[in-house]
């Protein structure tokens, strides 16, 4: 295999990971209001994970978190109101909101 393509084979995973934006877990605790009503917060429960059968998202893999979002974003995933959140979420919001609640327990 020619060295050029053993490096290009070699640096590709890097080049992928560059392209998605680092997550903030601060920039999301400043914008996860949406979130909370129904997912809860640390320390504070709230009826609709119990009673409403809500994941509970604190301490999952942030790269699932991302790909749920995505998935609801582009309708591959069915669940009005998070389609309609995930609409309006840019792909680093995504990224700050995984990181925050892939932090958390």
């Amino acid at each position: 295999m020619p060295l050029a393509l053993s490096l290009a084979l070699a640096a590709a995973p890097a080049l992928a990971q560059d392209g998605a934006p680092k997550g903030d877990a601060a920039a999301a605790k400043a914008k996860n209001s949406m979130c909370i009503g129904c997912h809860g917060v640390s320390g504070y429960r709230t009826a609709y994970p119990d009673v409403f059968d809500v994941p509970k998202i604190g301490g999952q893999a942030p790269a699932y978190i991302v790909k749920a979002l995505q998935a609801y974003k582009s309708g591959a995933r069915n669940h009005p109101s998070m389609q309609g959140i995930a609409r309006s979420l840019s792909p680093q919001d995504m990224a700050d909101f995984a990181a925050y609640y892939g932090g958390a327990k």
